[in-house]
């Protein structure tokens, strides 16, 4: 029987943790190995491998949602490579060290917190050395170039105008004289965006998964970014209040502060245009940097006419970068009114809290929220109406005006999607619903199926679908994730345990075929551990 397994585990009728596992022959992938962010609805499938028997991973691009677990498999065992286009291994290496530096500073503060309550230490997910072994894993690939990855695999990156080094993975497989092509749409951008370009069209596969976080809705018309930004600017600075804008450190942050640049170079601020704009945000800060490297390929024409007339798109006067701590805390100090542009987009960590604190309660200021907040977010309950909200353990009055920059979106709307695959001239077999809401990825689909006769199946974390014979193999069932399930995964240690078993297994095997002698030794001193801990 000819086998070509996909495996659906993360991000299914939810928006975050993107994983899918591929089995071709005896070669085993996977697309994505995301971190889930926000409220977390579903218990997600484990890997029905090793990490340590994996030989690729190919990554859409660098958000956490998609990458944030890569060190996790680096820490289980997973020494094969790691495929993503040039700017995603150059994010990467940023934004998993900073993930990396928030596992190991959370894990601190709550083993201190349970040291005083008499209770055991909490271990990071993974570590900075994890994190910095992962990304001396990755292997840079062009856009456009067709690349073989061994006899069963070969893969071509495009484009996919959501991210710097964004890319939608077309992926030919080949098993026993049978060959399946297979699209995975990744986060498909939205169009008109600034700096990078828009989606590349596809021709076409067998089958395509296709995102769906904007599935059942449209962004409306295109607002007028800089007009909107300048009313907001005005009316707080007349105020006397700050502007504090919420934004990812990587994508947004950097179009925001191409839209900053050209409302002070054209003096749209009238009666405070020498106003200062803070980028308050390590990550943010290299992110900016890499924006300004050798990655022209992905910049749109509009802003590759800035570089060429001499102009750096995201420079300008006024704006002060704050790296340090203390430069940090003297921005709350300073009374004078400006810009915060701090991560996390979604308030959920990171150095944004602490703005948050100092300007929520003060009725002059504005919290301008400029991207997707997430259910179960603070930044969704602020959007939401939050009259209050918890911030390092105090309630904090929400007096602040709350703006929402509508339809800035790095997604494609419910269009914009189904534009995206309509363009494709091979009409697919099958085309699988993923990265939406609940209710969200079922309502695409139905979309899809009634209005445009397309195959459509959303599936849930745990299925399995045969891409050789067209057959699903298992359905995805849907289990809650409960309030205990939650504490328990929450400690780490355990999990610590289950992961270094893991590892073990793939050391294993990795020995098979391994001289007489070491095995014997090898056997030896496992019988000896077991014996020690078997009670």
């Amino acid at each position: 029987m000819i086998d070509v397994i996909l495996t659906f585990l993360g991000a299914d009728h939810e928006v975050t943790g993107s994983c899918h596992y591929l089995e071709i022959g005896d070669k085993k992938a996977i697309v994505d190995c995301g971190m889930e962010q926000g409220k977390d609805i579903y218990v997600n499938q484990e890997l029905p491998v090793a990490a340590g028997e994996i030989d690729y991973i190919f990554l859409t691009h660098a958000h956490i949602d998609h990458s944030g677990l890569i060190p996790l498999m680096v820490k289980r065992g997973f020494k094969g490579q790691i495929f993503a286009t040039k700017a995603t291994c150059e994010l990467c290496n940023i934004m998993l060290r900073d993930s990396a530096h928030i596992q190991e500073f959370e894990s601190q503060w709550k083993s201190r917190k349970a040291k005083r309550a008499g209770k055991e230490s909490v271990e990071p997910i993974y570590t900075m050395d994890d994190a910095v072994s992962a990304c001396e894993l990755m292997v840079p690939l062009e856009y456009d170039m067709e690349v073989s990855i061994c006899d069963e695999i070969s893969v071509k990156f495009y484009d996919a105008g959501h991210l710097l080094g964004s890319a939608s993975i077309e992926m030919t497989l080949n098993e026993n004289q049978i060959t399946k092509k297979i699209i995975f749409s990744g986060d498909i951008g939205n169009i008109n965006k600034p700096i990078i370009k828009d989606p590349v069209f596809l021709t076409g596969a067998d089958y395509v998964l296709i995102e769906s976080t904007y599935g059942d809705r449209l962004h409306g018309e295109r607002p007028d970014y800089i007009g909107e930004l300048v009313r907001i600017l005005n009316e707080t600075f007349a105020r006397g209040g700050n502007v504090v804008i919420p934004s990812f450190a990587v994508g947004r942050t950097q179009e925001m502060l191409y839209f900053m640049r050209k409302i002070k170079d054209e003096g749209m601020v009238v009666n405070y245009p020498d106003f200062e704009v803070f980028v308050d945000s390590p990550l943010a800060v290299e992110a900016t940097n890499i924006f300004h490297g050798d990655v022209i390929e992905c910049f749109d024409d509009e802003t590759m006419q800035l570089i060429n007339n001499g102009i750096n798109p995201l420079q300008f006067s006024g704006l002060k970068l704050a790296v340090t701590s203390n430069e940090s805390v003297a921005i709350n100090e300073d009374t004078k009114p400006k810009v915060i542009l701090s991560a996390s987009g979604m308030c959920e960590a990171g150095r944004i809290r602490h703005h948050l604190k100092h300007n929520l309660w003060r009725e002059n200021n504005t919290i301008l929220f400029v991207g997707f907040q997430t259910p179960g977010t603070l930044g969704r309950a602020i959007l939401e109406g939050a009259k209050t909200v918890k911030l390092f353990g105090e309630e904090i009055a929400v007096n602040a005006h709350i703006e929402n920059l509508k339809g800035i979106s790095g997604h494609g709307d419910q269009r914009e999607l189904i534009k995206w695959l309509n363009a494709m001239k091979q009409k697919p077999e099958k085309v699988f619903v993923v990265h939406g809401e609940d209710h969200v990825c079922d309502i695409f689909a139905e979309l899809l199926s009634k209005e445009y006769g397309y195959d459509t199946y959303a599936p849930f974390s745990g299925t399995q679908f045969n891409l050789a014979t067209g057959e699903l193999i298992k359905e995805g069932v849907p289990i809650k994730i409960s309030q205990k399930a939650k504490q328990k995964r929450a400690s780490g240690l355990y999990d610590n345990l289950v992961n270094a078993g893991h590892r073990l297994m793939a050391v294993i095997k990795r020995n098979e075929g391994g001289a007489n002698k070491d095995i014997a030794k090898f056997t030896s001193q496992i019988q000896s551990l077991c014996d020690k801990w078997d009670r």
